[in-house]
């Protein structure tokens, strides 16, 4: 690795984080010895850049920071295109469009030399195993993650049972086979996996969720590590449709 990409690597690596990276776990990343991270810590700070921390404790960089945005380097303009390869395959065609222009403002913004990486890629993702959902669904549905509103589905589950529901979205997860729907539900009173082939029609409704921006979220988070770790360490099972609180009935 030239050393100006090291330079930059170690800026990418700090801005991750708002926590003290020790250079040891630089080092270890960039496959260089520590005292080489130390000098290149040296060089940008006498090159103005924001960074503090001392050996043994860590290195933090100044959130103030500005650095182009689009410094990109090979390894990271592949990641792109194998992301937006993914996209296109497997969303609606609103985020599958998005994904192509993305790639065509990276061309145009990247040095000339770079943009091979684009056009050439080393990566590739294959073709979806099962259709892309329903683009009107999928596009509803992720309105109604932006806009923070409730909505009512018609749904069918694993049994066969059609039941109406008022649930708040959290997010549109896509799986390699799969589209689910995560969100609470106001009938069970917690958290489902809904998966969008099951779901027989969906309507936003004006009424907001009610919590602040990423609220939810955080709560979907902090429920979703509370049952793996009830399911690892209680109830080995396979992870899937509908995902049950170990407290209400499972769908």
């Amino acid at each position: 690795m030239r050393r100006a990409d090291r330079l930059f690597q170690i800026i990418q690596i700090l801005r991750r984080t708002d926590r003290a990276v020790t250079a040891a776990a630089i080092a270890e990343e960039l496959e260089v010895s520590k005292r080489t991270v130390y000098r290149d810590i040296a060089d940008l700070i006498g090159q103005r850049v924001p960074i503090q921390g001392e050996a043994g404790f860590g290195f933090v960089l100044d959130r103030s920071y500005d650095m182009p945005p689009l410094m990109l380097t090979a390894d990271e303009i592949e990641a792109v295109v194998l992301g937006a390869q993914w996209v296109s395959a497997h969303s609606d065609h609103l985020l599958a469009n998005a994904a192509r222009d993305l790639l065509v403002k990276i061309t145009a913004a990247i040095p000339e030399d770079l943009r091979p990486f684009v056009a050439e890629a080393s990566v590739t993702a294959r073709p979806p195993l099962a259709p892309a959902p329903e683009d009107a669904l999928a596009v509803k549905l992720r309105q109604s993650v932006r806009e923070g509103r409730k909505l009512r589905l018609v749904y069918r589950d694993l049994s066969g049972q059609t039941t109406e529901r008022v649930v708040w979205p959290v997010t549109l997860g896509y799986a390699e086979t799969s589209r689910l729907l995560i969100a609470w539900c106001e009938l069970r009173q917690g958290f489902r996996h809904f998966r969008c082939e099951r779901i027989r029609s969906a309507d936003i409704m004006k009424e907001p969720i009610g919590l602040r921006s990423g609220e939810l979220r955080r709560r979907w988070q902090s429920w979703r590590a509370d049952q793996l770790r009830y399911l690892q360490l209680d109830r080995p099972s396979k992870l899937g449709d509908d995902i049950p609180s170990r407290h209400s009935d499972a769908q």
